[in-house]
């Protein structure tokens, strides 16, 4: 799980990276608090999604039968 977990940090910063990009041009004045935030939430689900998906080792289970 550690390296989803980095994944998902390098995603948040990546997510602040933009905000802060978008705050700094004047863009995010004209879009309420709230689509801001269902916005970041919604990033951050994906983050999850994909930080989960490409974390771990995907290995097969073979069973031996006597």
């Amino acid at each position: 799980m550690k390296w989803a977990g980095m994944y998902f940090l390098g995603f948040v910063f990546l997510i602040g990276g933009v905000l802060a990009a978008l705050w700094k041009l004047g863009v995010l004045q004209n879009i309420e608090t709230a689509w801001i935030v269902i916005g970041v939430v919604i990033l951050a689900g994906v983050g999850i999604m994909v930080s989960v998906a490409n974390s771990g080792t995907k290995e097969n289970i073979q069973i031996d039968r006597r």
